[in-house]
């Protein structure tokens, strides 16, 4: 499969998953990125009374199940009334590996649209206590919206841009989840140009300063001994290893491994085109897509007691 012609600095796009995964994987995942091919959903236990049980469960995964693209599931009553919430399973992996508690204060830096943080609040049964922040005002109502559909009690809501958050509130939370904004290349479709036609390589590092910004922001309002987890829907390094790399270069942070009982990753990064990064990298993971799970990338990151 080649890339569209319409694909703004293609020759970097491909360039950049070469050098990432070799020719052949990079290959293979240009060619996923024509069209979607399943999707996966679970039963929300704040909606009680889900009965759907159509599909294969998804491996790794407990309570989630996959099916084909096809399937109109959004149109299920069971999904508009919130009780099965579809949702990628590279983002839900995100909030495994945050394990989430009850009762605990956790703070979700870029909730929108609000599926991380429905999958936190159930993990925690509706106690302690969420923050979830979004800057955009449209994404903001939306998020509110879709988490209040789906039986979400637990969360206070704030409309701040997250750069800011880890001076107003240091050391405050225990648990921090940081979806960070990104280029979305892992979700690009080729039959869908508004879902490309954005990505450059400007866009990366305009989308790389602004993580780097929203990190910092986010340790700082870990508190100490806590957990953050750090994740994009992008390829590029730029977004990903050397976002991590540069608060650990900054900071005391350390990099703790990510349990994922699933064949498809690889070891994060610890060298990129002749320049070495922090050895701890390869602690975390690369999801390669596969048709079901989209391109993740996700790092477990704890500040020091």
């Amino acid at each position: 499969m080649s890339l569209p012609d319409d694909l703004v600095d293609r020759d970097l796009f491909a360039a950049q998953l070469n050098d990432i995964y070799g020719i052949d994987k990079a290959a293979h995942i240009i060619g996923l990125l024509s069209k979607d091919h399943t999707r996966a959903y679970w039963h929300n236990p704040l909606r009680p009374g889900a009965t759907l049980t159509v599909g294969e469960r998804v491996v790794g995964l407990d309570g989630v199940r996959q099916v084909s693209y096809e399937i109109a599931l959004s149109a299920e009553t069971q999904a508009t009334s919130g009780q099965i919430y579809l949702q990628n399973p590279s983002s839900l992996l995100a909030v495994r590996v945050l394990d989430p508690q009850a009762d605990e204060e956790i703070l979700d830096l870029a909730a929108a649209p609000g599926g991380k943080t429905l999958a936190i609040a159930a993990a925690m049964g509706n106690t302690g206590r969420i923050a979830a922040v979004e800057v955009v005002a449209g994404r903001f109502h939306r998020l509110r919206a879709n988490l209040e559909r789906c039986g979400v009690t637990n969360v206070e809501f704030y409309l701040k841009d997250g750069r800011s958050v880890g001076r107003a509130v240091p050391e405050r939370f225990d648990r921090v989840l940081l979806d960070a904004p990104c280029s979305s290349q892992a979700r690009m479709r080729w039959d869908a140009p508004a879902t490309y036609t954005h990505w450059s390589s400007r866009k990366v590092k305009e989308s790389q300063r602004k993580q780097k910004s929203l990190l910092r922001s986010a340790y700082a309002a870990l508190k100490p001994g806590g957990v953050l987890v750090y994740c994009t829907c992008a390829f590029s390094v730029e977004e990903n290893e050397l976002v991590v790399n540069h608060l650990l270069q900054r900071s005391e942070a350390q990099l703790l491994g990510v349990d994922a009982a699933i064949d498809n990753i690889l070891p994060g990064l610890t060298q990129w085109r002749g320049r070495s990064l922090h050895a701890d990298l390869d602690r975390s993971i690369r999801v390669i897509p596969d048709g079901l799970w989209d391109g993740f990338y996700l790092a477990r990151i704890q500040k020091p007691a």
